[in-house]
């Protein structure tokens, strides 16, 4: 069992609206052009985290600026950073939403976590009634002014949970352990991908493919194929299955290519959905070099 659930608000009967339910958390690093426009997306809310990585552009002021609470330490990868976050610091609700610099949030998903929230507040929802203590979101991805709705679906991210109940494993892209029930929202929140650039993406995907070639190797290692789970009836966990089947097949960035830009229909995403299809065979097969290096150096052998 994971540690007790936090201190939270409580609606008190007459006034004329609900309090605030919800804790914003956001993690940066440098990210002084986004997080004014997240800001903004999120100023509705009475509590907002910012968990920095030492940044050293204006990414401290603007976060105070704009009334979020501070901290910073050193990044030794997403799931140990998100980790630190749920066990060190204090959120004033039960229930958090986290949030990256360069996403948004929207009006429709406010609503829905809010009502999620204060059904826990007034006892309609509960952890021993089998309610969810996280929730999975999708995301609509930008790139060049088009939401690649094929290319990048929306996908289950865990984006919504209450901190006491939940850690992350895995240095990139980290996939949750959730003491509970999970569930999914119907609403999205939006995400610009390349709002720095490409420039500044390949720069982020070189350090995340070095992360995701020590999780494959990890993987090989310790996580046989379960070909049941490819049925299972929870669909993220068919897709986690799926992934941990890729990491054993030949021609990765090729079949990655052809399953995102036929499979999944990022032809009929135009010419930004060819572009990003692309650079995601490219990221793979950073990946895949970076096993074999790996690999060779494992074994006592140069580089490469």
């Amino acid at each position: 069992m994971l540690s007790s659930d936090p201190v939270c608000t409580i609606w008190t009967p007459g006034r004329r609206e609900p309090p605030l339910t919800v804790s914003i958390f956001i993690q940066t690093l440098n990210e002084q052009d986004n997080l004014p426009g997240l800001l903004e997306s999120v100023s509705w809310a009475d509590d907002v985290v910012v968990l920095d990585s030492l940044s050293t552009d204006r990414t401290r002021e603007i976060a105070e600026a704009g009334g979020a609470r501070w901290f910073e330490r050193a990044y030794d990868g997403r799931g140990p950073h998100q980790n630190w976050a749920m066990e060190n610091i204090e959120f004033k609700h039960r229930w958090v939403f986290y949030l990256d610099a360069d996403e948004r949030m929207t009006p429709e998903l406010r609503t829905e976590i809010e009502s999620i929230a204060a059904d826990w507040e007034n006892g309609t929802r509960t952890r021993d009634n089998g309610d969810p203590v996280a929730y999975y979101c999708g995301r609509k991805n930008y790139f060049r002014d088009r939401w690649l709705k094929h290319a990048m679906p929306p996908g289950n991210i865990m984006r919504f949970f209450q901190p006491p109940h939940i850690r992350f494993a895995r240095l990139a892209n980290p996939a949750p352990t959730v003491d509970g029930e999970i569930g999914y929202l119907r609403e999205m929140f939006i995400h610009y991908n390349f709002s720095k650039g490409l420039t500044e993406w390949f720069t982020r995907h070189n350090r995340y493919s070095t992360y995701e070639a020590q999780e494959t190797i990890k993987a090989l290692s310790d996580s046989p194929v379960r070909l049941g789970n490819l049925l299972s009836a929870d669909r993220n966990t068919r897709r986690l299955e799926l992934k941990n089947l890729s990491f054993r097949m030949p021609l990765r960035p090729v079949l990655k290519f052809f399953y995102m830009y036929l499979g999944q229909g990022g032809i009929l995403d135009g010419a930004p959905g060819l572009t990003y299809c692309m650079l995601q065979a490219i990221y793979e097969y950073q990946i895949v070099l970076k096993v074999h290096e790996m690999r060779r150096v494992e074994r006592g052998l140069i580089p490469s």
